[in-house]
C-alpha cells in the first residue's frame, strides 16, 4: 500500500471539504435569498445567472478534488509500477501544483488553499517516486 497516496487522498478530501463549507459560509450565504438553495443575489454586480454558475463552479472544484482523492486511494491499493499509474499520478500532481501556484499568485499568498494543494502535489510526487 502506498501511504503517500493515502495521505494525499485524505488531504485532497479535507481541502475540498473546507473549500465547499467555508465557501458557503463566507461567500454564498450572503448571496442567497431566504429559502433558496442556490444563491442568485449578485448584489447589483453580478446577474443571478452569473451567481448560479459561480456557485456551481465552486462546488465542481470540490467534486474534482474528491474524484482525484478516490483515484489516489485506488492507486494506493493496486499494483504499482505501471506506466498507467505513473501517468495518472503525474497528472494529479501537476494539476494540484498548478492550482497551488494559481491560488498563491492570485491571492499573494493570503489564501491558505495553496498550501493544501501544494501538500497534495508533494505527497503524490513522493508516492510516485518512492
Amino acid at each position: 500500500m502506498n501511504t503517500y497516496f493515502i495521505a494525499a487522498a485524505v488531504l485532497a478530501f479535507v481541502v475540498g471539504l473546507a473549500h465547499s463549507v467555508l465557501g458557503e459560509i463566507m461567500i454564498f450565504r450572503r448571496m442567497r435569498k431566504p429559502g433558496q438553495v442556490i444563491p442568485t443575489d449578485g448584489g447589483g454586480i453580478l446577474l443571478g445567472s452569473n451567481v448560479r454558475i459561480l456557485w456551481a463552479s465552486w462546488h465542481v472544484l470540490t467534486a474534482f478534488g474528491w474524484g482525484m482523492a478516490a483515484i489516489l486511494v485506488w492507486m494506493s491499493r493496486s499494483a504499482s509500477g505501471s506506466t498507467d499509474h505513473a501517468v495518472i499520478a503525474h497528472a494529479i500532481e501537476m494539476s494540484m501544483l498548478i492550482g497551488s501556484v494559481l491560488v498563491l499568485v492570485a491571492t499573494r499568498g493570503r489564501h491558505p488553499g495553496w498550501i493544501g494543494l501544494l501538500g497534495v502535489a508533494v505527497l503524490v510526487w513522493l508516492g510516485r517516486t518512492m
